[in-house]
């Protein structure tokens, strides 16, 4: 789990301040990625998934911290900041 930047989600849902990350990495092409934006007291605030695959998933297998590249990864295709 990383922190982010917050989010504030409107109609008072509330504000994410954390981005959790779980994979499955079919080990030939892709990664499905399960994320979470979740607020300081951990409750969810937005979920879903995310394929990482093509030139990504090559630059995930070459990375040296693939849990890092998958966070960083991820933020961006969120368009959420990492702190």
């Amino acid at each position: 789990m990383k922190q982010i930047q917050p989010v504030v989600f409107p109609l008072n849902l509330g504000t994410a301040t954390k981005l959790n990350c779980t994979g499955s990495d079919n080990f030939t092409s892709n990664v499905t990625i399960c994320y979470q934006l979740l607020s300081e007291e951990s409750y969810q605030l937005q979920a879903g998934n995310l394929s990482l695959s093509g030139f990504d998933y090559e630059a995930y297998n070459t990375s040296l911290d693939g849990n890092e590249y998958i966070y960083q990864w991820t933020a961006t295709e969120l368009g959420v900041t990492l702190i």
